[in-house]
């Protein structure tokens, strides 16, 4: 019998709380509550180390069902295409023109948040819109 491990998605990048700000929009996700003892996490950052403060975010999905995403500064930037990306799922079960209209509508949502669209890949029947996230790190609408 196999168990079921829980993980989470890790991002590396520029500024953490920017960029977990930015996917708890596009995922209707929310920033956990401080650590105890904290009233607000600028609270808990104020007690960290100088070099420590603003290096990490997080993200969770406020229903507990989807994996929760982290943040890490890193002080390199993004130089090549993701290995690993997230494909947000606002399509399923639509086809044709019906799948291809909540796609656009979620990237016309999207792109006052700092998203940018890079293609669209529509065969009449399948659709696909590739993005980037506001660090320029790719994810699909599908």
């Amino acid at each position: 019998m196999t168990s079921i491990k829980q993980f989470q998605v890790t991002f590396d990048c520029a500024e953490p709380e920017r960029v977990a700000r930015f996917w708890c929009e596009v995922l209707g996700y929310v920033v956990p509550p401080p650590p105890q003892g904290f009233a607000t996490w600028e609270d808990y950052d104020r007690s960290q180390p100088p070099e420590d403060r603003g290096s990490w975010a997080a993200c969770i999905d406020p229903s507990g069902v989807g994996p929760r995403l982290f943040f890490q500064r890193v002080p390199e930037g993004k130089v090549v295409k993701n290995r690993v990306h997230l494909d947000v799922r606002v399509g399923t079960g639509l086809v044709g023109e019906e799948r291809l209209a909540a796609l656009e509508a979620e990237c016309a949502r999207l792109l006052p948040l700092g998203a940018v669209r890079v293609q669209l890949l529509y065969d009449g029947n399948d659709a696909c819109i590739a993005m980037q996230d506001i660090e320029g790190n790719e994810f699909c609408l599908d």
